[in-house]
């Protein structure tokens, strides 16, 4: 028998699902008592070369409120050519096509090793993919200029028969006629006033059904256009225009008087582009790409002022309730959020300035629809260009790595409901007997919208055992859970892939041995870390960090082995030590502590948290920590102010920066220039080992990390000195004399003092 490890790895290559248990409780009450809730993190369209999509319908159960799909666990009667659900147990007569089955001549979906299987269905009309670009003038010349180019390079990067739309926006907002020859055309409209999307149609003339539709079939001759051509048209025909009309794209003409920040209309730039889409494409895949560089100034949706001298709120003035745009532009950016999402359009928001921009009240747009968050300082760095430039890479079969437009639909056996979901979905508010009560995220349905996933995009699902303790479960018996997510390809095929997973059920008294050897530890603590970080949207800091911790203690208590009283004796076995460790970092973690960054940064965090996969989130939970030096080759080492030696260098990794520092001595040599000379060979070697490394990272990550190059005493260092375990501070002053790593002026516990405490709690008999 392979081990847990293996099997959680082979599951997770193959179905793209890690669940925090992989024996499950068998019934409601021991599972309440296992503190980490039964959950998976679930990655609808990992990437995987094996899995060529069949070109049939997938055959579905007949009863109306099951509908689940033929699976290898299904129970099949080769000789009556009948097939019985394993979820609602309805036997189902096979259709026409299947008429030359058996045991030797199987269907692809009854395999075993097909446990996730993708089908291309061919019905429905194919509808091309659909950008629009929303673009801020209210720009710095060279800002302004880099974004530009960048824009026309990314129309060198779409699909020939992609439609493209460009909206401008400063104190004006324009919407672009592309179909003109020679003229540039556009509509204008006020900044000020906020409109319906039937005004919006009726005034941009959208107001006809912009395809007539009989029957499925889009009515249309090749000579008659659509009537939302004039604003979104097809890459190959305007490529040329459109490029011309970026470059002439000139800063926003209203003169700005000193003291004053430029007025801009973001909120009415997104209303009128949500507008124009509902109007033309609902239900289509589509995706609304907001540039911004700076916070949107008037008109509804304004986060702040145009007078300088009234700076934009902050996390202090938040909690004083002296942020006073804050509410109302937050509800604002809901509205178009939910219409969006509504229709399958995505938003993406780009925003890059030095100061914030307002995304605490725009994230809504991104995080419900599934679009993109990317945050930098300027349009003109390599951070923006070649984040902006992956958006649209190509996966393994040279297709763009996006879908669109995609509902995931939860089924379980009967012994499990579903609790909700975390991630850039939107609930579809389907009710049924798989639904529960008790409601963790996203609840209250067993289907979500995501109008927009990659290869990474990653939803938290969360079960409830509903088994009653005096009802147990047959020896042997097994809880299924099928994942169906229909979404429209790059390709523009509709396509559904389907997962189908079973686990054994096992009674926690006689067998809590098995159920706690089948923990897993990494998906467990992003798990119960995305409940955390979704708390503390709605939630005091202080209450969720106090909510965390009695989870870590009840979860000691129920799984360590220790004598009462006794906080020497505490021992967690393998498949729990690392958890209390993640726990800590995650209470340092920028997702949960908001001091020293700004409500922007605490969003834009949040966002990626909340949506990508297993491994990146554990490096954004506890930063990956290696280090090089002449004592051999380059190794991981404790995340540990223990680990920052003089003639060591760093490389920190936390997701959203790459660390590389330079240790004192080595520091020193540098700027005495030793790499320069011939006899010291290996030191050159040694410095740009790193520099390789961090290359590597730089090259795949999305969005692209932040690279810091410091050394012993620079200024940037803090980035490194904030996410170590501050194992020797100025307080235990005793370490200091021997070479033990840097102290770090700090008066946060240490991993040391936190585990401590954690015994100490674990054992009390008062607790």
């Amino acid at each position: 028998m392979a081990t847990y490890l293996e099997f959680i790895q082979q599951n997770e290559e193959r179905d793209g699902v890690r669940f925090s248990w992989n024996v499950w409780p068998s019934s409601r009450l021991e599972a309440t008592r296992m503190v980490v809730p039964l959950a998976c993190l679930l990655t609808p369209l990992k990437e995987r070369l094996d899995l060529p999509p069949v070109q049939y319908e997938p055959v579905l159960c007949s009863r109306p409120t099951c509908k689940a799909v033929l699976n290898p666990l299904c129970q099949v009667d080769y000789r009556a050519k009948l097939w019985a659900c394993n979820f609602c147990f309805q036997r189902n007569q096979f259709p026409p096509a299947y008429a030359g089955i058996s045991e030797v001549n199987q269907p692809a979906e009854l395999m075993p090793q097909f446990s996730t299987i993708e089908y291309i269905v061919q019905r429905g009309p194919q509808t091309p993919l659909i950008f629009l670009y929303v673009v801020d003038t209210c720009l710095e010349e060279e800002d302004l200029q880099a974004l530009k180019e960048s824009l026309q390079m990314s129309l060198s990067l779409l699909p020939a028969d992609a439609l493209v739309g460009l909206i401008t926006f400063g104190r004006m907002v324009q919407v672009h006629e592309l179909s003109c020859e020679g003229i540039s055309k556009s509509y204008v409209f006020r900044g000020t006033k906020d409109l319906t999307a039937k005004q919006i149609q009726d005034m941009l003339g959208l107001s006809r059904p912009a395809v007539p539709v009989q029957q499925g079939r889009p009515l249309q001759s090749p000579d008659q256009p659509v009537i939302s051509s004039r604003f979104l048209q097809p890459v190959h025909k305007i490529d040329m225009n459109l490029t011309d009309l970026l470059g002439e794209l000139q800063r926003d003409p209203w003169p700005v008087t000193q003291g004053k920040r430029p007025l801009r209309s973001t909120g009415i730039a997104l209303s009128i582009a949500v507008g124009l889409l509902e109007g033309t494409f609902p239900n289509t895949g589509a995706r609304i790409m907001l540039f911004t560089g700076g916070p949107p100034t008037q008109g509804p949706g304004m986060v702040v002022g145009d007078e300088l001298k009234t700076p934009i709120r902050s996390w202090h003035d938040i909690e004083k309730d002296n942020a006073r745009f804050m509410k109302k532009a937050t509800k604002h950016y809901e509205t178009l959020a939910n219409r969006a999402a509504a229709n399958g359009h995505c938003v993406d928001i780009y925003a890059c300035a030095l100061d914030q921009t307002g995304l605490l009240e725009m994230k809504c747009c991104a995080n419900l629809t599934g679009g993109h968050m990317v945050m930098g300082d300027s349009f003109n760095t390599s951070l923006f260009k070649q984040t902006f430039q992956r958006v649209f890479s190509k996966g393994f079969n040279g297709e763009f790595r996006m879908a669109f437009g995609a509902s995931l639909d939860v089924k379980t056996s009967r012994e499990l409901k579903i609790a909700g979901a975390i991630g850039p979905c939107v609930s579809l508010n389907t009710k049924g007997p798989c639904v529960s009560e008790n409601e963790l995220g996203i609840g209250g349905t067993s289907q979500w919208k995501i109008c927009s996933l990659d290869p990474s995009t990653t939803l938290a699902i969360y079960f409830e055992v509903v088994n009653q303790h005096n009802a147990p479960i047959p020896q042997g018996g097994r809880g299924a859970v099928q994942f169906v997510t229909q979404y429209q390809h790059s390709s523009t095929q509709r396509r559904v892939r389907v997962t189908t997973i079973a686990r054994n059920w096992a009674d926690a008294q006689s067998q809590l041995q098995h159920i706690e050897a089948a923990f897993d530890q990494e998906a467990a603590a992003v798990l119960m870390a995305r409940l955390g970080v979704y708390r503390a949207e709605s939630e005091e800091g202080p209450d969720v960090l106090r909510w965390l911790d009695r989870q870590l203690i009840r979860l000691c208590q129920k799984f360590g082995q220790y004598n009462k009283d006794d906080p020497n004796s505490f021992r967690l076995s393998e498949s729990f030590s690392l958890y209390p460790q993640f726990m800590f970092h995650l209470r340092r973690s920028p997702f949960l502590q908001v001091f020293n960054n700004s409500p922007d940064e605490s969003s834009y965090y949040r966002h990626h948290f909340a949506r990508q996969d297993l491994t990146q989130s554990l490096i954004m939970i506890q930063p990956i920590l290696y280090a090089y030096s002449f004592h051999g080759p380059p190794e991981p080492v404790l995340l540990d102010s223990s680990s920052i030696l003089p003639d060591r260098i760093l490389l920190m990794d936390t997701f959203f920066q790459i660390v590389i520092y330079l240790g004192e001595t080595i520091a020193q040599w540098q700027k005495a220039g030793y790499q320069d000379m011939p006899e010291y060979e290996n030191f050159k070697h040694l410095l740009q080992a790193p520099l390789d490394d961090a290359q590597e990272i730089l090259q795949t990550r999305f969005p692209m990390p932040r690279y810091i190059h410091t050394e012993h005493g620079g200024s940037q260092a803090r980035f490194l000195l904030s996410k170590v375990n501050p194992s020797q501070t100025h307080n235990n002053l005793y370490a200091w004399g021997q070479e033990s790593g840097a102290p770090i002026l700090t008066d946060d516990v240490s991993l040391q003092v936190f585990m401590d405490h954690l015994k100490k709690l674990a054992v009390s008999s008062a607790s």
